[in-house]
C-alpha cells in the first residue's frame, strides 16, 4: 500500500510540473511591463483580438479591432499590416491573442502577445480607454441623411479599422474629384451599433451606394478606387 502511495504521489508531482511548464511564459508572450514598454514607439501595430463589444468596454490606445473569433474579419484586417514590423496582440486572459500570434507568426508575421491579457494588464495598474456613450442614431435619422435627388456614398467605419484607414484617403480623393457628382456621408459604425445592426452591416468598412434613395451597391473591405468611381457613376 505504501509503494502504491508513493507511486501515486510520485505521478502527481510529475504530471504537475508538466503542467507548469506547459502554461509557463513563452518567449512571444510579454508581462504587462513589457508589454508596455514595446507598443510606446510610435507607428506600432497593436490589435486588440476581442470582439467589438468588448473593444468597446475598454482597450489599449491606438489598437486596432481584428476579432479573432471572426476568421474572414480578422484575416481581412491583417493584410494591410507591415510584415516588416513587429504586431503585439492582446485579448481578455492571452488565450486569443496567443492563438492569434501563433498564426500570424505562421503567414510571416513577428508576433508578441500580452501574458494574461487585459485582465493581468488592469492588474497592473495599467491604463486603458473607454468607449464614450454616444447617442445611437436611429434609422428614420439615417434615412434623412440620403436625399432623394442625389448620388449618395455612405461610408461605415471605425477609427479603430486598419482596411478603413487604407480606404479614407481613397475616398478623400473621390470626393473631392471634378468627375464625380455625390454626396458623401461618414459614419463611425464603432459608435453607431445600432444602425449597423438596422442596415446589416457586419464588417467594416463597407460601403453602400444609393441612387434616387434606393441601394444599388454594397460592398464591404478594401475597394479599387476606379471600382467604386465606377459604381458611384
Amino acid at each position: 500500500m505504501t509503494r502504491q502511495i508513493f507511486l501515486l504521489l510520485l505521478l502527481l508531482v510529475i504530471t504537475t510540473m508538466y503542467a507548469c511548464i506547459s502554461n509557463a511564459q513563452q518567449p512571444s508572450q510579454l508581462t504587462a511591463d513589457d508589454f508596455e514598454k514595446a507598443i510606446k514607439p510610435p507607428g506600432i501595430q497593436l490589435l486588440d483580438v476581442r470582439t467589438s463589444e468588448e473593444y468597446q468596454s475598454g482597450h489599449l490606445k491606438d489598437a486596432f479591432l481584428a476579432d479573432w473569433t471572426n476568421k474572414e474579419q480578422f484575416i481581412e484586417a491583417v493584410q494591410v499590416l507591415d510584415k516588416s514590423k513587429p504586431v503585439y496582440t492582446y485579448c481578455l486572459s492571452g488565450i486569443r491573442s496567443g492563438a492569434a500570434s501563433a498564426w500570424l507568426r505562421k503567414n510571416g508575421f513577428t508576433a508578441y502577445s500580452l501574458y494574461g491579457g487585459v485582465a493581468a494588464w488592469k492588474r497592473a495598474g495599467k491604463p486603458v480607454e473607454a468607449a464614450t456613450i454616444v447617442k445611437q442614431m436611429s434609422l428614420k435619422e439615417y434615412q434623412v441623411l440620403i436625399p432623394t435627388n442625389k448620388t449618395v456614398l455612405v461610408d461605415i467605419g471605425a477609427v479603430w479599422c486598419p482596411p478603413c484607414n487604407i480606404m479614407n484617403p481613397i475616398i478623400d480623393s473621390l470626393a473631392t474629384s471634378k468627375d464625380l457628382q455625390f454626396h458623401l456621408v461618414k459614419i463611425n459604425g464603432g459608435e453607431q451599433t445600432e444602425i449597423c445592426k438596422q442596415l446589416k452591416v457586419e464588417a467594416f468598412p463597407t460601403f453602400i451606394i444609393y441612387k434616387r434613395g434606393k441601394e444599388v451597391w454594397r460592398l464591404s473591405g478594401i475597394v479599387e478606387a476606379k471600382e467604386l468611381a465606377q459604381a458611384i457613376k
